[in-house]
């Protein structure tokens, strides 16, 4: 999938070059990185993995959420070695200069102006390029241009490759898939919500043949990876296959009380798949390491969801949502 392969590269500046000054373009500026960096800092939510996985141990990680040491995750808590700091809530610009990082990867991170010039002042800033959402930077370009930036750009492009391939394999195997439409979606204080095109989650699943519902993105008013809608009327997530997310407790209450729910077809053709808090974790992460973990555990989900027997399930559902 194309997507914004050729915008960003185009920023990014001749792919696989790895001669150093390095120019990284980005939507606060510019980017020089003098040297292959040793020590690199992520302030990025779940940036760890792509760096672990490119075989760089982070200088800080920036907690996301979930109760895992060093705030890294079960498909990438091998590859840790170290202890590094980390950063919860706002960013500690104290705790990031003790490091001594030689750049400072902030691609999902959100980043203001004012704290990308703060944290230029410690090393240099890999940030979104222009006209990418602060999240909506796909998990291959997140990958490649991390790649870029830590001098490792070779070794990104072949995990990129790989997980393209699985995802590929996995396409190919279900051509039963193509077309149908998929709604990722999840309730907070009673109120439902959905993913965009433009986030990592329905990406992943049109990598593997699925088509995010116009009807979702409709509902963007600005550059939001997510909308949110009544309770009343469910018609935005009425698709072919309907994903649920637990709630952060990771159970999923809110969701059989939504009595709209129950007018569903998915619903009521068992067509619906409640992602427990672990694969939703990984799904929602979208790295090089939680890729692989999602789709060997999604897979026999989406088979049993759309067999055609309503009875059949392979994931984590309540036993209110039977």
């Amino acid at each position: 999938m194309l997507r914004l392969t050729t915008a960003l590269v185009l920023c990014a500046g001749p792919l696989l070059a790895q001669e150093y000054p390095l120019t990284m373009e980005n939507k606060f500026g510019t980017t020089v990185i003098e040297e292959p960096p040793e020590r690199v800092a992520s302030v990025d939510f779940a940036g760890a993995d792509d760096l672990l996985a490119l075989g760089i141990q982070p200088v800080t990680i920036r907690h996301w959420y979930g109760d895992y040491p060093q705030s890294v995750w079960p498909w990438a808590q091998p590859l840790l070695e170290t202890e590094p700091p980390i950063l919860r809530g706002q960013l500690d610009f104290e705790t990031i200069a003790a490091q001594d990082p030689d750049v400072i990867v902030a691609l999902w991170s959100g980043i203001t102006a004012d704290e990308y010039e703060r944290l230029s002042l410690i090393a240099p800033v890999v940030a979104v390029p222009e006209g990418v959402g602060d999240y909506a930077l796909p998990w291959d370009e997140r990958a490649r241009l991390t790649g870029r930036a830590v001098g490792r750009e070779a070794e990104a492009e072949e995990k990129i490759a790989e997980v393209e391939a699985e995802l590929e394999a996995v396409a190919e195997a279900h051509p039963e898939w193509q077309g149908k439409t998929v709604a990722v979606a999840y309730v907070r204080s009673g109120e439902p919500g959905a993913y965009t095109s433009s986030d990592v989650r329905p990406q992943l699943l049109a990598d593997m043949g699925f088509q995010p519902p116009q009807k979702i993105d409709d509902l963007v008013t600005g550059n939001e990876f997510a909308v949110t809608f009544s309770p009343e009327d469910l018609s935005p997530i009425d698709t072919d296959l309907l994903i649920w997310l637990p709630q952060n407790d990771g159970t999923y209450a809110q969701i059989p009380e939504l009595a709209a729910r129950d007018f569903l077809p998915a619903a009521q053709e068992g067509r619906e798949i409640f992602l427990d808090f672990e694969l939703s974790g990984a799904f929602s992460h979208a790295s090089l390491l939680s890729i692989p973990y999602a789709v060997e555990r999604l897979v026999p989900m989406i088979e049993a969801a759309l067999d055609g027997d309503p009875e059949t399930h392979a994931d984590a559902r309540p036993p209110a949502a039977e």
